[in-house]
């Protein structure tokens, strides 16, 4: 079996792509039917509500959920106009950066300077207010940044980026950015000076990772593609008759996934679905030709992700405890506002090691390890706070850090990293566009409603006696009847039954329990006979 490829899972309901890399599932994107992504779809929405306070404005784009869109997230209207033409120029050939693109990092310098742009780039400041470019009732053209997460609307922005196989089109930005995963300085000016005799007359280009070493011609004809796009979206606009509506769908998640990660380290795509195989054959021949022959329809009678040894591994990857190797453990606590990250010994206790504090070093090396999988494996987003065991020596800190820096670099989401605080803890961020894998494939536990936790049976029994004593001069007759879970009753009629005695004795009402097995343990209620 190759080490390096891709598995793709297709079901009635659910599209499953896993990513192998040397043996190791590293990756894992779901997509269902109902509640396909919107990250990357462009539309052309209606301003409903502009939120001076916030800088900001809620736009409809046709969603149950308004979206949201930030002032910097704005072009000026007048600015826009001139922006929209720029599809129809370039016709010699057959943005910020879409969350599926490679690029953790774009360079936009040569030789230490800032590029120079032709023009102005048409960003809104921070500072700018949010009335002097929207209103109320106004069209615009808006693109999914992010998608609806929890309560909250998309994210949207009128910054468009169309990802291709090699280039991102940047139709209202006008810059060159190169990926800074191509390593050498030499590629990245060559492909500089290739895409600059190629750029059209509106907008930038960004060069994806996978470009590197490539031709004029194969550039061309992605730059030519992606431009035309633009035109065709532009087109829309101008005949749609009134917003809401979609103007550009981004590719499902099976063609994304080969336009996106089916690099040169990839020997194998295989997938389970005939159609859908030779839909990938037929777009993977346009774009790149040369890979058609890696797509390999998987015929066997076992599911593939059981034959591949995923299920198995997606049950290990997403528990709250994840094992260390050495014995220590990572707890994973996803909450609305941050993910937060514990690291333990365990039973760990530094066999062979000399002092404690090399022990607490091996832990968190570990720990890194791990936690750097996780990140992408579950991609989790937003805010991390990540407790590793408190190291005494600066050296030891350092070093950690600089090891979950590097284990980063593999990372195509954008992460920030700052150092280690006084208290042990490290706080990070990564990009977040779409829900994590947990809260995707789970949720809230609807015994617990997502606490987590369930009172004592104790405290309940003792909450149901304090209930009594508040409720009982409004309960008519001589007996009040307890209606409650049978395991709170049996600690009523047994650990507490003193004080249940005691309570029938100071209001001098006789108690009676009646078990309700369709009781929550937590739900009671009480009758006067």
């Amino acid at each position: 079996m190759p080490n390096n490829l891709l598995v793709v899972n297709v079901e009635y309901s659910e599209t499953r792509v896993a990513l192998i890399e040397e043996g190791i599932l590293t990756e894992l994107q779901t997509e269902r039917t109902r509640g396909k992504t919107m990250v990357g779809n462009v539309y052309l929405g209606k301003v409903t509500r502009v939120l001076p306070g916030m800088q900001a404005a809620f736009v409809d784009i046709g969603q149950d959920k308004a979206a949201f869109l930030h002032v910097e997230d704005v072009i000026r209207p007048d600015d826009f106009e001139q922006y929209l033409a720029g599809g129809d120029s370039y016709a010699t050939a057959d943005g910020s950066e879409s969350e599926s693109d490679d690029e953790a990092g774009v360079d936009t310098t040569v030789g230490g300077s800032p590029e120079k742009s032709r023009s102005k780039p048409a960003r809104v400041s921070r500072e700018t207010p949010i009335r002097e470019v929207l209103r109320e009732g106004q069209e615009v053209i808006v693109q999914v940044s992010k998608d609806p997460i929890g309560t909250k609307g998309a994210r949207i922005t009128s910054h468009i980026s169309l990802p291709g196989r090699f280039v991102v089109y940047t139709p209202t930005i006008d810059h060159i950015g190169i990926s800074r995963r191509i390593g050498s300085a030499v590629e990245r000016q060559r492909l500089r000076d290739v895409i600059e005799t190629m750029r059209p007359p509106k907008g930038g280009l960004i060069v994806r990772t996978v470009a590197e070493g490539l031709l004029k011609k194969q550039l061309k004809a992605d730059i030519g593609y992606l431009v035309r796009l633009w035109g065709e979206i532009v087109r829309k606009r101008d005949t749609h008759p009134k917003p809401p509506c979609c103007l550009y769908t981004e590719l499902d998640i099976v063609l994304r996934s080969a336009r996106d990660r089916l690099t040169d380290d990839i020997e194998q795509i295989v997938i389970d679905d005939p159609q859908r195989c030779e839909q990938l054959k037929r777009f993977v021949e346009t774009f790149m030709p040369e890979r058609v022959a890696c797509i390999q329809l998987y015929e066997g009678n076992e599911p593939i992700f059981d034959a591949y040894g995923i299920e198995d591994e997606i049950t290990r990857a997403l528990s709250r405890k994840v094992p260390l190797p050495s014995g220590g453990y990572l707890v994973i606590d996803q909450a609305e506002a941050l993910t937060a990250i514990d690291v333990n010994t365990g039973r760990f206790v530094g066999k062979g090691s000399k002092d404690l504090e090399e022990t607490i070093l091996k832990t968190n090396l570990e720990a890194v390890e791990e936690i750097a999988y996780q990140l992408r494996f579950r991609n989790l987003g937003g805010l991390i706070v990540l407790d590793v065991i408190d190291m005494d020596r600066a050296a030891n800190r350092e070093f950690v850090l600089k090891r979950l820096a590097e284990l980063l670099q593999k990372d195509k989401a954008q992460t920030t990293l700052n150092p280690v605080s006084e208290l042990g803890l490290i706080e990070m961020t990564r990009k977040r566009t779409r829900e994590s894998l947990g809260r995707m494939l789970h949720e809230p536990c609807f015994y617990c409603d997502g606490t987590g936790q369930l009172q004592s049976r104790t405290t309940i029994a003792l909450e149901i006696l304090r209930q009594i004593r508040r409720e009982h001069p409004t309960l008519t007759g001589y007996q009040v009847t307890v209606n409650a879970h049978p395991a709170v009753v049996d600690i009523l009629k047994n650990e507490e039954r003193e004080a249940l005695a005691a309570t029938e004795n100071r209001l001098m009402r006789r108690i009676e329990l009646v078990p309700r097995r369709e009781y929550h343990i937590e739900q009671f209620d009480l009758q006067g006979k």
